[in-house]
């Protein structure tokens, strides 16, 4: 594998320089080889050499997809962006389609096929410029300090929300379990809709409608409407309008209102209660639900032209112990927040290792709201300097004796376990992939640093060393 890097200057209009590294993996015919880096310079595509380990934006081109190139794409994709661009006609003829899913699968974020060198690099370019913004949107401070957490799971979510947010005006449906962060992906859609500045977004818990009224509280009511009515009232389509509307646990909405909001979900066109005037509203749909939507449609509790309305877009929110890495960053994000409202400008209190591990070991069957309401009894109870100790865990919060263990082989672990083996790779192969990813991740952790992520391994720098040079020979 060899890398290219070279220079060029910025695209005419072009606002924002596009980066990304060069690979050639394998036999690359000399014309592409020689010409596509002059052609990425002329499009402002500022080219330099893969890093090691390789991260940001990159460019991965290769001949035919084989088992080499996919392991490439597996290494390079783990804290990089690729695009894979394959040379060989036959990687994109209809007969060979599951190679470009193998590559996908592989961690390349996309796939061209180019049997020759395209007349401009504008493909590479326009998606270079989509994925950098996204991934500046991701980075900044508002998300970052809204959507919490460092974990790969969480923050794929998080980029896919701030694209969907960003770049469309689609319908969202987010489904997961109940205290994982559902509403506040909900706010995030709402800020980032170039089209809902400036607004504010209109909340509807739909387990709390009540049958007779919930014609009022979504398409309100004419003044006489009915008993009670003594005043014209707008209802959430018309509040929502201009906006976002976000309908939280949509699971539970009765039958005869689910059919009574299908028009003006389609053509933004309603009625109130008590007028024949059709009325405007034009905003977003975001809906969640704990339920299982697809089981309510086989079963004919929720129906199925209404869920194609409100699913432009899916996403599912992890429950926490599908993100264990994001728990130690949650709860120090809870307690300072809970440290700002006490003592506004003081710090929060450290943790003591003996906490971080029961907190690592603690099930949360509420998931992120039970870790924020048990970071904030802790915050409770601490008085004095100093991290907070065990003694500050509420009795009805210790453990059984014995029982803190952090159990890190976790499902996820036995499943690629599993995975590998139903695919005939051998114990020393799954070792040495086991070995890899341990020593990539603690190079991560420590951020770089060899010394410190040889230590955080319990091996000697040198034998780091030794071993990430064996690695990169053979790549």
């Amino acid at each position: 594998m060899t890398a290219a890097g070279i220079g060029g200057p910025m695209a005419p209009g072009q606002s924002v320089a596009l980066a990304a590294w060069l690979c050639f993996v394998g036999e690359v015919g000399a014309e592409i080889r020689q010409g596509l880096p002059a052609m990425l310079a002329r499009a402002g595509i500022v080219l330099h050499g893969m890093p090691s380990p390789p991260s940001g934006f990159g460019l991965m081109v290769f001949g035919a997809s084989d088992s080499t190139v996919l392991d490439h794409l597996r290494s390079a994709s783990r804290n990089a962006t690729v695009l894979a661009i394959a040379t060989a006609a036959e990687v994109g003829a209809t007969c060979a389609a599951p190679m470009l899913w193998d590559i996908l699968h592989s961690g390349a974020a996309d796939v061209l096929v180019w049997p020759c060198m395209p007349a401009d690099a504008s493909q590479v370019s326009a998606r270079l410029a989509r994925w950098q913004a996204v991934q500046a949107l991701a980075d900044s401070p508002r998300v970052r300090d809204l959507l919490v957490g460092n974990s790969p799971v969480w923050r794929a979510l998080v980029r896919q929300v701030v694209e969907v947010a960003t770049f469309t005006d689609a319908s969202v449906l987010i489904h997961g379990e109940s205290g994982t962060g559902k509403e506040l992906i909900a706010r995030l859609i709402h800020e980032l809709s170039p089209h809902a500045r400036g607004t504010e977004m209109v909340v509807v818990d739909c387990t709390t409608i009540s049958a007779e009224l919930s014609g009022s509280e979504f398409f309100g009511h004419e003044r006489g409407a009915f008993t009670g009515a003594a005043l014209a009232r707008d209802g959430a389509f018309a509040l929502a309008h201009g906006g976002t509307l976000f309908l939280d646990e949509i699971g539970e909405l009765p039958a005869p209102l689910q059919a009574q909001m299908l028009r003006v979900i389609q053509e933004h066109k309603y009625k109130r209660v008590g007028s024949n005037i059709w009325q405007h509203t034009d905003f977003r749909l975001v809906c969640a639900t704990n339920r299982d939507l697809d089981a309510g449609m086989a079963n004919g509790s929720f129906r199925s032209d209404l869920y194609y309305r409100i699913a432009g877009w899916t996403c599912r929110t992890p429950p926490l112990r599908e993100r264990r890495a994001d728990i130690l960053p949650l709860a120090e994000h809870f307690l300072a927040r809970a440290q700002a409202r006490r003592e506004p400008g003081s710090a929060p209190p450290g943790l003591d290792p003996a906490v971080r591990e029961y907190l690592l070991a603690r099930a949360y069957p509420g998931n992120v709201r039970d870790l924020r309401r048990v970071a904030e009894r802790l915050l409770h109870r601490h008085a004095g300097p100093g991290p907070i100790t065990v003694g500050d865990v509420p009795a009805d919060e210790w453990p059984a004796a014995g029982s803190v263990r952090v159990d890190w082989r976790d499902a996820g672990f036995g499943g690629a376990i599993r995975h590998a083996l139903e695919l005939g790779v051998g114990l020393r192969e799954i070792g040495q992939a086991a070995t890899d990813a341990a020593v990539q991740i603690a190079i991560d952790l420590e951020g770089q640093n060899l010394h410190r992520a040889a230590c955080r391994l319990g091996v000697t720098d040198r034998a780091l060393q030794l071993r990430r040079a064996s690695r990169e020979a053979l790549r």
